[in-house]
Parts: structure tokens; C-alpha cells; sequence
């Protein structure tokens, strides 16, 4: 079955109140505005509701969907594109932009969400739901066809004069997970409140086997945790330091052993319960995420404090929830270490982001990604780029005699200080370098404004579908902030020089 999209009567939606005195509400109002135009006018809109549609039919090939379904599933399709740039344009949280969103007119009219006989705000969970609505493929091909409409057909987005796509500069960074530090001991301590939390839910609903309160595992734990934090201060600090993890070791063995044997009891007898089986197995899962891991976390805590051998980066488990975070060695000033997942990023003279790519397992040099970065930029834009900086990291000999031949400028930052001092003559370099250095500013930008520091999505998928909402929405925000033909068209002519 072909994805089309069923026509419909837009609703009548009344007029915005007018609001006076309030330069940042205007601002807002009119950069609502213009995003709201782009998706009309560059079709941005129409070929997210076809993607949607085609994802959709192919995950429910066996069920006949109604022309009903098919228009109702289009609505709230258009109102998760724009639900989530609102919500990401505005650095709000699901729970913080439902209240928000039934309380503005303004947001409510751009949601498409504003009606006359009444106004239907989606909860928390809905827009949970509308985050995840559509792949990351899909929202890369958007944004590409975002840029190639402002670069070839600017008059459909209103502005002044086409992008310039013919240079770009390239950085990367990392996206912190959202995890606390990951010292040894503290995973026991997590894995020891999962688990207890977990065998409490069980039996509550009845189902008990003979144990202590599990709010005295998880306070003995803390005991023992606070009193490790101590072990600095003592003077024999190493062997106290093993004597406590003995301590917490033992401790967590009873821990599993007691979560085993009330996993078994549930994934048996959950019929007694008041839960669903998919409920039961929701605590099921929450289970033995922890419980698959807490071996080798233990025999991680006790390799690196009993017997003071590294672990190789590889094979370390730096959170129990989240298993997709690697350690990023960055070498800055309050940032020697970090962990989540790198970033590449690639902009234009304008800011714009051409390319994105986050990396789940340890990222390739940054020089080794010069080409394959350029390469698919000018394959998913259709473009040629002329012009390319980056820092000293992304240059190699490799790569600057690749430039040559394909013709492109090279206004990579060489390694070389004497090689550097040469190339300082050419004022195009100059230019390309000093511009280069904005793009430390963009990564600000993008990760505190778009993204979130550190990124609350969990998982590296989610993660990487948030990443793609979080360049669709900046992308959307700099195309609004662009000179408008409308803006110059409403201007007074300029008196001619006597």
C-alpha cells in the first residue's frame, strides 16, 4: 500500500491575543512564525507525514489500516513534528512542556493543538511517544531537504539570499550521558537499590518469601559507602579501603541471592499478582539488567581494589543502565575525562549544521573522518564543497593531499607549528581559521541549548534519535533568524545621497 496523505479542512483557529510590552514574547511569536512558514512552504511538513506513513505501513503489514486510523494517525504525526520542536526550541523536559503547552495560546496555535469548541493538550506520555515517532533516517532526510530548499530555492523559506553550503568546518565533542561518576563501588551500591526496589514491588503484591526488610540492605550499603568515602582520611587508607569492599561484596552476594529467588517467584506466579504479564515483565527486565551485569561489576570492583590491576576501557561497565557510554580522554580544563559518546559535527558559514554523526563505540581520529564526512555531505546535499577548516586534530598529510586532488581548499590547522607559521601569510587561511573558531561557540549552542547537558534520553538509540531532533530544531531556529524578503520589503527606501 503507497503512503499518501489524505486531505483534510485545516481547523478554524482563532486569532493570537495581543500581547504589548514584551520584546522577548515578540521574539518568540515570530520565530514561531517563520519555523511554522518553513515547514508549509519548503514541504518540510508534507514529506515528514509521508515518511511517518511509510514507516507505519510497513510495521502493520498484516493489519488493514481504516482511512479513520490512517487520518488520525496523520494528525498527531503533525503535531509530533512540531510538539517536538516546540518542546526542544523551548529546553523543555515531557512533564515541564505539557503544563506549558496547555497554557499558551501561542504554542498551542503552532501544535496545531488551538480549536474553537475546545482545546486538547497531549499528557506527558504522548509526548514521550511523539520523541520516538519517527526514525533517525527520517529526520536526516528532512534536514537535508531542509538545506537543499534554502540553498536552492530560498524563496520558498522567505529569505533574503540562498545559504552558502560551499564551506564547512568540522568539531567534535562529546554528549554526556546522563550518569553519575563511575567509581567501582558505587555500581554495588546502585545495583543493591535496583534490585531491593525491585523485590519490594513484589511483595507488596503478595508474594513473599522468607528475608529481612529490604530497606535494611539498601541501608547497610549506604553504611558501608559512607564509611569507603572515609578511607582517605585513615592512615593504613588502602587496606581499609579492601576491608570495606570485602564488606560490600559480601553484602551484595545476599543481595542477589535474594533478588533471584523473587525473580523466579514472580516469572511464576504473577497470575496472583494484581499485574499484567507485560507489567511483570517490566520488573522482570528491570531485574536482570542489574542482575547480567552484577558479576562482572564485582569482578571489576575487586580486579581494581583488591588486587590494583586496570581494567582496559573496553571492558569496563561505567553505569548499569545505561551500556552504550564510553570514556572520552579530552584533556581540558575541567573535562580531562568524560563519558558518553562523541559528536561530529559539520556547519556552514551561516551555522548551519550539514552533517552529524554520534558514534556508540570509541570514536576514529579525528583526521580519519575528514573524508568520509565530506564525502557524505556532498552526497546527500547535491553540492560541491569548495572550502573546508578544522582544528589541528583533523590534519594529516592523508587528508591534505586528498584536498588537493578533489580541488578543496584546505583550511585545516596543520600540527606542524612551522608549517602553521607559513600558512599564517595567506589571508584566505586567516579568514577560514578565524571563522573556524566560531564553531566552539556553535557546539555550546547545540549542546546546551538543543541537546541538553548532560542528554536525558536513555539508550544509545534514543540518544542518537534526539541528536537529529535537536540539529532539525537549531537548523529550523538559524533559518529563522536569517534576513527575510518580507523584512526588507516592509522597509523604508533609503534616501539617495544629494
Amino acid at each position: 500500500m503507497a503512503a499518501t496523505i489524505i486531505p483534510f479542512q485545516q481547523p478554524l483557529r482563532p486569532a493570537l491575543p495581543t500581547i504589548e510590552g514584551n520584546v522577548d514574547y515578540r521574539k518568540l511569536r515570530d520565530e514561531l512564525s517563520c519555523v511554522d512558514q518553513i515547514l508549509i512552504h519548503a514541504g518540510l511538513e508534507e514529506k515528514f507525514l509521508t515518511a511517518a506513513f511509510q514507516e507505519r505501513l510497513a510495521q502493520a503489514t498484516a493489519q488493514k489500516l481504516s482511512q479513520p486510523m490512517l487520518l488520525n494517525f496523520q494528525t498527531h504525526s503533525r503535531r509530533a513534528l512540531r510538539c517536538n520542536i516546540a518542546r526542544i526550541y523551548l529546553g523543555q523536559d515531557f512533564r515541564g512542556f505539557a503544563a506549558r503547552l496547555a497554557d499558551s495560546p501561542l504554542l498551542q496555535r503552532f501544535c496545531l493543538l488551538w480549536e474553537i469548541e475546545r482545546v486538547k493538550v497531549p499528557s506527558k506520555s504522548t509526548l514521550q511517544r511523539y520523541a520516538q515517532w519517527v526514525d533517525e533516517k527520517t529526520l536526516a532526510q528532512i534536514i537535508h531537504e531542509t538545506l537543499r530548499q534554502a540553498r536552492q530555492h530560498p524563496e520558498k523559506l522567505d529569505l533574503d539570499q540562498p545559504v552558502d553550503l560551499n564551506a564547512c568546518f568540522l568539531d567534535t565533542t562529546c554528549v554526556k550521558a546522563n550518569v553519575h561518576y563511575p567509581v567501582d563501588w558505587v555500581l554495588l551500591r546502585d545495583a543493591t537499590r535496583t534490585l531491593m526496589k525491585g523485590v519490594n514491588l513484589i511483595r507488596d503484591q503478595g508474594l513473599r518469601h522468607r528475608m529481612e526488610d529490604p530497606a535494611l540492605f539498601r541501608k547497610r550499603m549506604n553504611q558501608l559507602c559512607i564509611q569507603m568515602t572515609h578511607t582517605p582520611k585513615k592512615i593504613e587508607g588502602k587496606k581499609h579501603r579492601k576491608k570495606m569492599l570485602r564488606k560490600m561484596d559480601k553484602l551484595i552476594g545476599t543481595v542477589s541471592s535474594h533478588a533471584r529467588r523473587y525473580r523466579k517467584i514472580l516469572d511464576e506466579q504473577w497470575e496472583k499478582t494484581e499485574w499484567t504479564r507485560p507489567q511483570a515483565e517490566q520488573v522482570l527486565r528491570r531485574l536482570d539488567n542489574v542482575l547480567d551485569q552484577l558479576p562482572a561489576a564485582r569482578e571489576q570492583a575487586w580486579q581494581r581494589i583488591i588486587q590494583e590491576q586496570p581494567v582496559a576501557n573496553e571492558e569496563k561497565i561505567l553505569s548499569l543502565y545505561e551500556s552504550g557510554v564510553r570514556v572520552i580522554v579530552r584533556h581540558k580544563a575541567g573535562a580531562e575525562v568524560e563519558f558518553g559518546n562523541t559528536l561530529l559535527l559539520a556547519e556552514n558559514r551561516q551555522g548551519l549544521i550539514m552533517h552529524w554523526e554520534l558514534f556508540e563505540k570509541s570514536a576514529p581520529a579525528d583526521a580519519r573522518l575528514v573524508r568520509r564526512t565530506l564525502e557524505s555531505i556532498q552526497e546527500n546535499l547535491q553540492i560541491k564543497i569548495k572550502e573546508v577548516g578544522g582544528d589541528r586534530g583533523f590534519h594529516s598529510a592523508i587528508n591534505e593531499e586528498w584536498l588537493k586532488e578533489e580541488k578543496i581548499y584546505d583550511a585545516i590547522c596543520p600540527r606542524n607549528p612551522h608549517q602553521l607559521k607559513e600558512r599564517m601569510h595567506s589571508w584566505k587561511f586567516v579568514k577560514l581559521q578565524r571563522r573556524r573558531s566560531q564553531t566552539e561557540a556553535r557546539i555550546s549552542i547545540i549542546m546546551h541549548n538543543f541537546l541538553g547537558s548532560p542528554i536525558r534520553a536513555k539508550g544509545f538509540a534514543h540518544r542518537k534519535l534526539a541528536v537529529g531532533w535537536g540539529v532539525l530544531t537549531h537548523n529550523l531556529w538559524v533559518l529563522a533568524r536569517l534576513p527575510r524578503q518580507q523584512a526588507q520589503e516592509d522597509s523604508p527606501p533609503r534616501r539617495q545621497a544629494a
